[in-house]
């Protein structure tokens, strides 16, 4: 054996030094040990979290019932509903000072409308006066809403009087100059065995003989719209009042969420929004069809609010939600899911869903044979949200909102 020979023997039989290092092997051996220690105590904790949750889920019991609920597929947002921007076009009005305007009505240049906080207030020029409040404060949380009241539908009668229907108080008679009302009816009173509990909007006859108004549920009132709408109850009606006889009657109900409600011309029928089934139903109240009901416009690409007339003869309808298509409509996809509408009540306030329901406001114009003849869109509810009415006056839409603080104004030269 020469001497590099015995030079390599000797470095391969090297002793090892012992150090407080551990070999890789062993390195690797603890990370695998302490990744399986952390799923365990993750799992661990998020079952711990998740038990009682479960637990509280199946406890409580869900506030709606739902039943499933057959809609159409939503039209194809083409032709007359083709998105666009045209809403986007409207200045907003007295923003700020005034929450939810529902409803607009005016005598000649002077607008009315009623507000959040249960007043209804004359809007002249770029000033709001108070004209009278219909509850008592204190106002402002969901609690006091019932008795502080909350204005909603409004008209003007032949007499030059206000019509406001109040979905906690009853129908009223306001002088629009002195602030004097009268109750008509009272809101919360049985009529035909069941509660008046979300009267909504109104509409008088020419002679200001006979006044007709929507109840929108006997069991949920204004407040709990959101679980009327998720529930789909079929508990609702248009009433008639005789003004000189003051007589109160059923004319039409197992509607689902009637809303806004608009005279024809021959009053022998009104146009009803069906909000929750997405179209207008046509209730006879006179002549050889009274008692009957069809259909004025089905499957919209929205839900309707309040209906009001067009200049050119036609009605203008407000839908500050819609059923897009192409899209994905969320109440669409709940109303087959009423398993799923329970759970989310169980969670869910009703403010929180609201921030959930995508905002998308949409105004059409419908003549006879529910035809669509123009509609203006805002995508995102940008400059005029929670969209529940459209009055026109004066060649400008002025638009209302159940929720926001303005109203939106829209010159039709400008679309």
């Amino acid at each position: 054996m020469n001497d590099a020979a015995g030079l390599r023997f000797r470095r391969q039989h090297r002793p090892q030094v012992i150090t407080d290092e551990l070999p890789e092997h062993r390195h690797k051996g603890t990370g695998t040990y302490s990744g399986k220690v952390f799923q365990v105590t993750l799992l661990s904790l998020g079952g711990f979290l998740l038990l009682p949750l479960l637990v509280i889920i199946l406890i409580l019991e869900s506030p709606i019932s739902p039943e499933v609920l057959s809609l159409k597929e939503p039209p194809v947002m083409t032709g007359c509903w083709e998105p666009n921007l045209k809403l986007r076009e409207a200045q907003r009005l007295f923003e700020d000072q005034l929450v939810g305007p529902e409803s607009i009505a005016n005598i000649g240049d002077v607008f009315f409308t009623g507000t959040a906080d249960g007043k209804i207030v004359k809007l002249i020029g770029r000033r709001i006066h108070a004209v009278t409040s219909l509850g008592k404060p204190p106002c402002g949380s969901r609690e006091e809403e019932s008795s502080c009241g909350r204005p909603l539908g409004i008209r003007v009668g032949p007499n030059g009087t206000l019509f406001v229907a109040d979905a906690y108080l009853g129908i009223y008679e306001v002088n629009p100059t002195t602030g004097e009302s009268t109750r008509l009816v009272a809101g919360g009173q049985l009529v035909a065995g069941r509660k008046l509990s979300f009267i909504n909007d109104v509409a008088v006859t020419q002679d200001g003989k006979k006044l007709y108004f929507t109840d929108s549920s006997s069991r949920w009132q204004r407040r709990d719209y959101m679980h009327l709408i998720m529930e789909a109850t079929a508990d609702g009606r248009v009433l008639e009042l005789d003004m000189e006889s003051r007589e109160l009657t059923v004319v039409m109900e197992n509607l689902r969420f009637p809303n806004g409600i608009q005279l024809l011309p021959d009053e022998e029928s009104v146009l009803v929004a069906e909000t929750t089934m997405a179209r207008i139903r046509r209730v006879h109240v006179a002549g050889l069809n009274k008692g009957g009901m069809d259909t004025f416009i089905d499957n919209l690409p929205g839900f309707p609010d309040n209906i009001r007339p067009s200049s050119s003869g036609g009605y203008w309808v407000a839908m500050s939600a819609v059923r897009p298509n192409p899209g994905f409509s969320m109440l669409d996809f709940l109303s087959q899911r009423p398993w799923i509408k329970k759970l989310i009540f169980k969670l869910f306030s009703q403010d929180v869903l609201m921030k959930f329901v995508p905002r998308y406001s949409l105004v059409a114009e419908l003549h006879d044979g529910g035809v669509c003849t123009r509609s203006f869109h805002d995508p995102n509810g940008l400059v005029a949200a929670y969209i529940s009415e459209v009055h026109e006056y004066d060649g400008s839409l002025y638009i209302g909102s159940f929720r926001s603080p303005y109203v939106a104004k829209l010159d039709l030269r400008d679309v």
